[in-house]
């Protein structure tokens, strides 16, 4: 189901190619988050027509609204929300141990409160597989506990112990036709719980493995070792995912690290708030200096946004809460988070990767705003 087509000399980087139910993914790559079936303010043939080849749903959030019923009806999640290409689902543990007002772990999982209306609701490794399979994703994830960066020793390993015995079941349980399974490799920055956990996992032979407990609130230095200490314990010729990253300076620098795919919330979420992406950092198109520049987002950008409006325009657009100026923002951010994944491809199949991550680096500036972002994301 993955390709290893080719390393980079000069670090870890890999390209390859993960083939699925509904079709080919070519790595390094990034996937748009569509938590409730829609990535904000993007429709399927945008999101298609930019590049995007794989989208993100949410287990948790999906399973309350709409519910299984509904999307078993519509025929399974793809027709439902009218995509026909791959999708991965989140098993929702992140979302149970992060919004759950109140919760009770159990042997086989958590009783919680929902966050929308407060009823009791229980999540576990079959529940999880379950929901994930009814909903047909290419890629469903192993149910998992992911701790708070914040946690003792004590906790990191009590979470090590359930994710391991969670994801034990979560491999017994049936899959819908063609369902690949990942599993979810956590012990926030304690390097021997990495290697225990990672190796445990790889024993159960799943189809990929996921980076877990990253972005979560800890500073960047923290997240980056977090990905070393797991990557060298991870199959070559499997593929590897780092969860809920990250601006496209980490994203690149996580590529360097052995890393195949991401997601994150940033490109539209940052978009609602008036920024931009672009090679050189963050910019805010809501700020006075924009008033007048009838220059694209991005000089060389090859977005619906970038070809016919002004940064003049848009900024008028958000200034007056016209609803285009915050979807064209959305439109240039995950065009510039694809086209990154792209030049990444190109640059490691051409063996000028360590180039092309020395000018990346050397030029994008992330601004306090965005780096306030990045910590929000961590709420997804």
């Amino acid at each position: 189901m993955f390709e290893l087509l080719q390393t980079d000399a000069s670090s870890q980087a890999r390209r390859g190619r993960l083939t699925t139910p509904h079709g080919v993914v070519d790595t390094p790559v990034f996937m748009s988050v569509g938590t409730q079936g829609s990535v904000k303010a993007l429709d399927p043939r945008e999101l298609r027509e930019m590049g995007t080849q794989i989208i993100l749903g949410n287990t948790y959030h999906l399973n309350l609204r709409p519910g299984l019923d509904i999307i078993r009806a519509a025929g399974g999640l793809h027709r439902f929300i009218n995509w026909p290409g791959p999708i991965l689902t989140d098993s929702g543990g992140f979302q149970v141990f992060s919004l759950a007002t109140i919760r009770k772990i159990q042997a086989h999982g958590v009783e919680f409160r929902s966050h929308l209306d407060g009823s009791l609701l229980f999540l576990g490794p079959r529940e999880a597989m379950a929901i994930q399979a009814a909903l047909g994703a290419d890629i469903a994830m192993a149910f998992d506990d992911c701790p708070p960066h914040t946690s003792t020793p004590r906790e990191l390993r009590a979470a090590v112990e359930r994710t391991l015995r969670w994801a034990a079941e979560c491999r017994q349980q049936p899959r819908a036709p063609g369902q690949m399974v990942f599993g979810i490799v956590q012990g926030g920055a304690n390097a021997a719980l990495r290697e225990e956990c990672a190796r445990a996992l790889v024993a159960l032979e799943f189809d990929g493995y996921a980076i877990g407990g990253v972005s979560v609130g800890e500073p960047e230095p923290e997240m980056m070792r977090a990905v070393e200490m797991t990557v060298p314990f991870l199959p070559d010729r499997q593929p590897r995912y780092a969860m809920g990253l990250g601006t496209p300076a980490q994203m690149v620098e996580l590529v360097a690290r052995g890393v195949d795919m991401f997601d994150c919330v940033l490109p539209t979420r940052v978009a609602r708030n008036g920024t931009a992406f672009t090679r050189r950092g963050s910019l805010s198109i809501k700020a006075g200096a924009c008033k007048a520049d009838f220059r694209p987002i991005e000089e060389g950008c090859d977005c619906f946004a970038c070809q016919h409006f002004t940064r003049a325009y848009l900024r008028h657009l958000l200034n007056v809460g016209e609803i285009l100026g915050l979807r064209m923002l959305s439109v240039h951010n995950t065009r510039m988070y694809l086209r990154t994944m792209e030049e990444v491809r190109a640059a490691i199949a051409a063996g000028t990767f360590a180039e092309y991550r020395r000018a990346f680096a050397a030029s994008y500036v992330p601004t306090a705003k965005v780096r306030l972002a990045r910590a929000a994301a961590a709420e997804r």
